[in-house]
C-alpha cells in the first residue's frame, strides 16, 4: 500500500511538473527559459555604456541606464559588502571588482546627486570586502586574487583588470595601463586555422576581447618599441576582421559581457565611434531588464527546448511536437559559421544571431530530434553526427566549440559533452550512412580513462560553489551515467564497470534527507541535482545488469524520489539553483533547468516503480 502510495504521488507530481513545463512554451511552441540577472554582467554594461558616454555626454539614454544599473547593484550587495554572480550566488572577486570598477565610472559619468548619495557607502563596504579577500587594493593585490581564481587562463583576468582601469581603480593613467598585461592581438591578424597551434592565452570564443583589450592597452601602453610596428600594423586589419564576425544583433555570442568588454577596451582605445562599438551598445541597450540589471546571455533557446522535448517524451501532444520539430530543424547551421568557421551540421545554444554551433547542443538536438521524428530526418541527423564526429579530439573526447584547443579549460575535452554525443550517435547509428562505432569507442576509452578512482566525472559547464573548487560530481557523473545507460554493452564490455562504479559513487554522497548536492561537501540539496541522481540511477537500475548495488540503489531511489517530491512541493515549485557555469566561472542559473530535470525525473521514476511492482 505504502508502495501505491509513492507511486501515486510520483504520477501527480509528474502530472503537475509537465503541465508546468508546457506552459512555458512561448507563442511559436518552443522553450526560450528565463536566465537570473547577474551583477558581473550589469557592471560589464554600465562600464561599457559609461565608457561611450564619458566621450560623448548627453547624446542618448544612456544616463537613465547607468544609473538604473548601478541602482541595481547597490540593491543587490550582499551583507558582507560584495556580489556574487546571481542574487543567490556568494561574493567572488571577479565579480565584486567589476562593480567596484562600474561605481567608480558611474561616479564620474553622472555626478554625485541627492538620490545617489548612498552609493559612498556602497563602495566603502565593497573595498572592506576586496581588502579582506584580496589583501589591499593595491594593482598587485587585485592581480594576485584574480590569478588565484582563475591561474594562467587569461580569459577572464585580463578584461578584469582593464575594467579596473577604466574605472579608476588602478590609479591614474597612463601608469594604470601598464596594470594591464598585454595581449597578443596581432596574432588575430593571422588565420584564424592557425590559432590553434598558436597556443592563444585566451579560450577559443574569446577572439573579440583579446583583440579589443590587447588594443586599449597597445594604444595607452605600446610596451617594447622594436615591436611596436608590428602591433600599429595589425591594428586596422584587426577591427576590421571583429567588425566581419560581429553578429547581426551586435552581440559577441549574445554574451553582454564578452560584448560590453569590448565595447568598452574599444571606445578607451578612442574607437568608440566605430561600427563595432555602435551595434554593440545597440545590443546592450536592447538586453537591460526592466529592473535596470542584465543577463549573462540574451536565451538559452536551442539548449531549454532540446532539454524540454527530452523531459517531456511522448507527453508533448502531437501538434506541438510537429512545431517543436520545424523550429528545431530551422536551428541547424547549414553553412560555414563566420565567427569560429565551424563546418555546417551543428547547433547552438540560441536561436539568436550571436549563436556558435557546439558539441553539447547539437548532441541535444539530434536526441530530440530522435524524440520528435523517429527516422525520418536523416539528412539533418547525419549532417549533425557527421559535425560532432569532425569536432572530436585526438583523446578520443568531446571539446565544445573547436578541435585541438586543449590548452585552457573551457575548451578541453570534457566527459559530459562526450557521453551525450555518445547517446546521440546511440540513438542514430542504425539509420545513417556511416560507421559511427570507430568514433564511439575512442569516445569510451576516453571516458573510461578520466572516470576518477571514486567512480565520478567532473562536468565542464556545471558546478557547485560549495564543493571542492566549485566542482559539480553529482551533476557530471549523473549526465555521464545516464547516456552511458544507453549504450549497449554488448557492443562496449567496460561500460558495465564503469556505470557501477558511477552508480556507486551517487549512492554514497547522497545525503541523509535523500537529496543530492554537488558531492560529498555537505551543501544543501538542490533540485537540480537531486533530480540528475534520480534519473541516472533508474537508468542504471533498468540497465538490466545484475549489481550488488541492487538492495541501496533501490531505496536510495526511493529516498531521492522523496525528496524530489519535497523539494518540488509535489511538483508545483522549481526554484533553480546558480548551478549553471558560464564562460570564465561566472555562475547563473536558468528557469527551465529545475522544471525539466524533475519532469524527466518523475517520469522515469514512475516507469521504475510500475515495473518494479509488477
Amino acid at each position: 500500500m505504502i508502495a501505491d502510495e509513492f507511486l501515486e504521488q510520483v504520477k501527480a507530481a509528474g502530472a503537475a511538473a509537465g503541465q508546468c513545463l508546457r506552459q512555458e512554451r512561448n507563442a511559436g511552441g518552443w522553450w526560450e527559459g528565463e536566465l537570473s540577472a547577474s551583477a558581473l554582467s550589469t557592471a560589464v554594461a554600465v562600464l561599457a555604456l559609461g565608457s561611450r558616454e564619458e566621450g560623448n555626454p548627453g547624446e542618448s539614454n544612456r544616463p537613465g541606464l547607468i544609473g538604473s544599473g548601478l541602482e541595481w547593484l547597490a540593491r543587490t550587495q550582499l551583507a558582507d559588502g560584495g556580489w556574487g554572480d546571481t542574487v543567490r550566488s556568494k561574493a567572488n572577486v571577479a565579480t565584486t571588482l567589476l562593480a567596484w570598477a562600474a561605481f567608480g565610472l558611474g561616479g564620474r559619468v553622472l555626478g554625485k546627486t541627492p538620490e545617489r548619495e548612498g552609493f559612498d557607502e556602497v563602495v566603502a563596504r565593497a573595498e572592506r570586502w576586496i581588502e579582506q579577500e584580496a589583501g589591499g587594493l593595491a594593482p598587485q593585490a587585485l592581480k594576485a586574487a584574480l590569478g588565484r581564481r582563475y591561474g594562467k587562463d587569461k580569459t577572464f583576468a585580463v578584461p578584469i583588470l582593464m575594467a579596473c582601469a577604466v574605472g579608476g581603480r588602478l590609479g591614474a593613467a597612463p601608469g594604470c595601463w601598464r596594470e594591464v598585461p598585454a595581449l597578443p592581438f596581432e596574432m588575430a591578424a593571422f588565420p584564424r586555422r592557425w590559432f590553434a597551434a598558436l597556443r592563444l592565452p585566451v579560450v577559443s570564443y574569446a577572439l573579440p576581447a583579446l583583440i579589443a583589450i590587447g588594443q586599449v592597452r597597445h594604444v595607452h601602453a605600446p610596451g617594447w618599441r622594436p615591436w611596436s610596428w608590428l602591433r600599429e600594423a595589425a591594428v586596422g586589419r584587426t577591427r576590421r576582421l571583429l567588425r566581419e564576425i560581429q553578429p547581426e544583433g551586435g552581440g559577441f555570442l549574445e554574451a553582454t559581457p564578452l560584448t560590453g568588454f569590448v565595447a568598452m577596451a574599444l571606445c578607451s582605445a578612442g574607437a568608440g565611434n566605430g561600427e563595432v562599438v555602435r551595434e554593440a551598445l545597440a545590443f546592450l541597450e536592447r538586453s537591460v531588464r526592466e529592473d535596470g540589471s542584465w543577463p549573462i546571455d540574451t536565451n538559452l533557446a536551442t539548449w531549454g527546448t532540446t532539454l524540454s522535448v527530452k523531459a517531456l517524451g511522448s507527453d508533448l501532444p502531437p501538434g506541438d511536437r510537429e512545431a517543436v520539430r520545424e523550429w528545431l530543424l530551422g536551428q541547424q547551421y547549414k553553412v560555414q559559421h563566420p565567427y569560429c568557421l565551424s563546418a555546417p551540421g551543428g547547433w547552438a545554444w540560441t536561436d539568436l544571431p550571436g549563436g556558435v554551433p557546439d558539441a553539447d547542443d547539437t548532441a541535444g538536438a539530434l536526441l530530440a530530434l530522435r524524440e520528435l521524428a523517429g527516422p525520418a530526418e536523416v539528412v539533418a541527423a547525419e549532417a549533425g553526427a557527421r559535425w560532432l564526429a569532425g569536432l572530436q579530439n585526438e583523446d578520443g573526447g568531446m571539446p565544445t566549440f573547436c578541435k585541438g584547443w586543449g590548452a585552457l579549460p573551457f575548451d578541453r575535452s570534457a566527459a559530459d559533452l562526450t557521453a551525450h554525443a555518445l547517446a546521440a550517435w546511440q540513438v542514430w547509428r542504425e539509420d545513417l550512412p556511416m560507421d559511427l562505432v570507430p568514433a564511439m569507442q575512442r569516445a569510451v576509452d576516453w571516458i573510461e580513462k578520466t572516470q576518477r578512482p571514486d567512480g565520478a566525472w567532473l562536468p565542464l559547464w556545471f558546478g557547485n560553489e560549495h564543493e571542492t573548487d566549485e566542482a559539480n560530481a553529482v551533476y557530471g557523473t549523473a549526465t555521464v551515467l545516464k547516456y552511458l545507460c544507453r549504450l549497449p554493452v554488448a557492443g562496449f564490455p567496460r561500460l558495465a564497470g564503469m556505470r557501477e562504479k558511477a552508480a556507486g559513487f551517487l549512492t554514497r554522497v547522497q545525503q541523509e534527507n535523500g537529496t543530492w548536492s554537488g558531492g560529498p561537501g555537505g551543501g544543501a540539496g538542490s533540485i537540480e541535482e537531486t533530480a540528475a541522481a534520480v534519473e541516472a540511477l533508474v537508468a542504471f537500475a533498468g540497465s538490466g545488469l545484475e549489481t550488488s548495488l541492487a538492495q541501496s540503489l533501490g531505496r536510495g531511489i526511493e529516498a531521492g524520489g522523496s525528496a524530489l517530491l519535497r523539494l518540488t512541493e509535489g511538483g508545483k515549485q522549481f526554484p533553480a539553483a546558480p548551478i549553471g557555469l558560464y564562460f570564465a566561472r561566472l555562475w547563473y542559473y536558468e528557469k527551465l533547468y529545475p522544471l525539466t530535470a524533475s519532469v524527466a525525473a518523475f517520469r522515469r521514476l514512475q516507469e521504475w516503480l510500475a515495473a518494479r511492482d509488477r
